[in-house]
């Protein structure tokens, strides 16, 4: 099965992607390697999940935003270079700003990890690294960037 199609077997509509803040690309491909920039709870536009995980964000709620920067991450590679081209995930970095008193990040980050592996299946296999930060731009509560082995395009 594509990923097309698992996603609409899914029923998860990818949103128009994000620009970049700043004078970076969304996706930089070096040899077989893209690297996409950090993708945030952005659904066409809308700022969701603003908050500290444990604070005003659940955990519950923060798997949802996590899974929503990996639902941005098949956006940003659907739209620059095909899922077609995809050879695998390697590894991801998942960001999060949180509460002092929680401590379940891991739960949060198998959001995205979750997603990968629902849509991409083997393809989707990843290393990952969790991240707890002071603060993220816009008061997000998470954010995730990732890269992936492509065919030579």
């Amino acid at each position: 099965m594509t990923p097309h199609q698992k996603l609409k077997e899914l029923n998860i509509e990818l949103p128009e992607v994000s620009t970049p803040g700043g004078s970076y690309t969304s996706v930089n491909i070096r040899s077989t390697i893209a690297y996409v920039a950090i993708q945030f709870p952005i659904i066409n536009g809308e700022y969701l999940y603003q908050g500290r995980l444990g604070d005003s964000i659940t955990t519950e709620d923060g798997y949802e935003a996590m899974r929503l920067c990996a639902i941005n991450v098949l956006a940003q590679i659907d739209k620059k270079i095909g899922f077609d081209t995809i050879i695998g995930l390697n590894h991801i970095d998942a960001y999060f700003q949180s509460g002092t008193s929680w401590d379940d990040s891991p739960t949060v980050v198998n959001g995205a990890s979750d997603l990968f592996l629902d849509i991409l299946g083997e393809k989707g296999t990843h290393s990952r690294a969790i991240f707890g930060v002071d603060k993220l731009p816009r008061n997000f509560s998470v954010g995730l960037t990732t890269s992936f082995t492509i065919k030579t395009i």
